[in-house]
């Protein structure tokens, strides 16, 4: 292992510092992807909305309203960009532990509900964190 690599293992904070940066905004997620659909948005919107829409809790189905307009669910013609925007934007904060999504339903009408960890609130800053209220905590 390399000097850098020792280092980074010794420390996880920096490792998380060095590899969520660069993993969740770089890399092109849409890539792997069953179909070539590819959410339109950039991660700065994408983040400053999830910063505030799921400060206490959303819907994947609220989030995509917000961003895209005219409300969708996976039975009308608006499944791809949902999917797309699921796999390409809620998925790689939810697997570095930025996010946590909880499935609620029965298998095929899936209500995913969006909540920001508390690994995000440490970790992250936008622009928007201005208009968050601050958590309470006793």
């Amino acid at each position: 292992m390399t000097r850098r690599g020792t280092k980074l293992a010794d420390s996880p904070g920096s490792l998380f510092g060095e590899l969520i940066p660069f993993f969740v905004p770089q890399i092109d997620h849409a890539s792997s992807a069953r179909f070539d659909d590819r959410p339109v948005g950039s991660w700065d919107i994408w983040m400053n909305v999830i910063n505030v829409e799921a400060d206490h809790g959303t819907t994947e189905a609220a989030l995509v309203e917000t961003l895209y307009g005219e409300p969708h669910d996976w039975h009308t013609g608006g499944w791809r960009e949902k999917g797309a925007f699921s796999s390409c934007v809620l998925r790689p904060p939810a697997w570095a532990g930025l996010i946590s999504e909880i499935l609620k339903g029965d298998p095929g009408s899936w209500v995913s509900h969006v909540f920001k960890t508390p690994l995000w609130r440490s970790a992250i800053r936008l622009e928007t964190d201005a208009q968050i209220a601050p958590i309470c905590v006793q």
